[in-house]
Order: C-alpha cells, then structure tokens, then sequence
C-alpha cells in the first residue's frame, strides 16, 4: 500500500510541475493545414489578431475540463476583448468520427471563439500536445510565449493577467 501511495504521490507531483510552464520567447506556431468548422482549409502560421495576444486552446468532446475552460472563458470573453483585443482560437483534436459534432457543441455553448478541427492531430502534433485541455499564450508578434496544460476554477484569471501584462509589453516567458 505504501509503494501505490509513493507512485500516485511522485505522478502527482511530476503532473504538477509540469501543469504550467512558460515556453521560449520566439517560437512561432508551426505551419500546418487543418479545416475551420465550415469546412475551409487554413495554414496555422496564418493565425493572426492584428498585434494582439492570442490564445489557442486544445481541447476535445469527451474532456470535461476542457469544455468548463473554454465555457468558464466564454462567460468574460466579451469583457476580455474590449478590454485587450486578445482572440482565443479553440482547437479541436476529435477525429473524423466525432468532429460532426464539435460545431453542434460550440453553438450549444453560445461560444463565440474561432473553432479549428485538428481531425488528423498534426497541430496538436506539431505543437507537443500531449494532455488536454493545453492552453498557448500567443504575444502580438505571434510567438509562443507561456502554455498551460489542465484546468482549475480561477485558471482563466491567471490567463487575463498574463495578457494584461503582454499588452502593457510586460516579459511573461519566465513564471515567478
């Protein structure tokens, strides 16, 4: 009983720290095709807010925790706009099996973020994602400059202060 309590603990922990990471100053997103929720073909590279922050946000059907993220977002997107200009991009990884249904969801949700289909993952690929919901902070310049993996109620406060801080030309790239 010891051992299983030791191993959960180490999971535990190592599942912790790497929860949140910052990410290198100027890696930009990599060029990959993927399909909007209508059908269109688009290159990743191309995913751009006009010198504003970008969140892209991994996430998929059967994850609860990803769908109460973008919800919890959804609910303060508005103010969130208005107030940094920032524009989320959510990124579905469900297959060609379930991604007839992601549009139903995202309509059923009210949300009015931009809705990728990654049905074949060489985004998520691409990108190292590995455990969702995975969360990218994109400066205006569209590098990556902080990710998130798993959300908490609050995580989305985090993430307003840190664009916050880009707007104002604050370093994020290191967690203090």
């Amino acid at each position: 009983m010891k051992r299983i309590t030791l191993i959960v603990s180490c999971l535990l922990i190592i599942s912790y720290c790497f929860s949140q990471t910052s990410a290198p100053k100027s890696k930009k997103l990599p060029s990959v095709t993927i399909k909007t929720v209508d059908g269109k073909t688009i290159k990743t590279s191309d995913i751009s807010n006009n010198g504003k922050p970008i969140i892209i946000s991994f996430w998929a059907l059967w994850c609860k925790p990803c769908q109460k993220e973008l919800s919890t977002i959804a609910e303060v997107y508005d103010e969130w706009q208005k107030e940094t200009g920032v524009k989320l991009v959510a990124v579905s990884i469900d297959d060609a099996r379930s991604s007839a249904r992601v549009l139903p969801t995202v309509n059923g949700n009210n949300w009015s973020y931009e809705v990728l289909l990654d049905v074949n993952g060489d985004f998520k690929r691409a990108m190292n994602v590995n455990m969702i919901p995975h969360t990218f902070l994109l400066n205006g310049n569209g590098e990556i400059v902080w990710q998130h993996t798993s959300f908490a109620e609050g995580s989305e406060l985090e993430l307003i202060e840190l664009v916050r801080k880009l707007n104002r030309g604050e370093d994020i790239s290191e967690k203090k």
